[in-house]
């Protein structure tokens, strides 16, 4: 299933004739600061919801990545993104895939939220 969903994402990056914005990979210290210092960052984590009870970052959107396409909608153009996963493959191809789709302000979490607690930063676990 997760095969056929990274197919589906990178065949439309593929057919998306928009140029791209640069995606961004940034560490957990920079990400963790971005959120300090900018109210308006759209934090979107591309996790399984079953991951997302297990632990999350505080203001966290949960669009998993098999719901992107169906969920674009709901993920503003307007805002800075900063995407995570568990470790950042997937985060990572979600941002290219938004970069190609217009959204100018695209960053990545190197390393996910495995990245983030390694360093000690604060998360939730349990139900929202």
């Amino acid at each position: 299933m997760r095969k056929t969903i990274i197919t589906v994402v990178l065949v439309a990056q593929m057919l998306t004739p928009v140029q791209a914005a640069i995606v961004q990979n940034i560490d957990a210290t920079t990400a963790r600061k971005m959120l300090q210092e900018n109210e308006d960052v759209f934090l979107l984590d591309v996790r399984t919801s079953q991951e997302y009870l297990q632990v999350r970052l505080a203001g966290a959107h949960l669009i998993p990545i098999d719901e992107v396409l169906a969920r674009s909608a709901e993920i503003p153009e307007d805002q800075p993104l900063l995407v995570y996963c568990a470790v950042g493959a997937r985060s990572s191809k979600v941002s290219e895939y938004l970069a190609r789709q217009g959204y100018s302000a695209v960053y990545n979490l190197n390393g996910g939220i495995w990245a983030w607690q390694l360093r000690k930063f604060p998360v939730l676990k349990g139900p929202p």
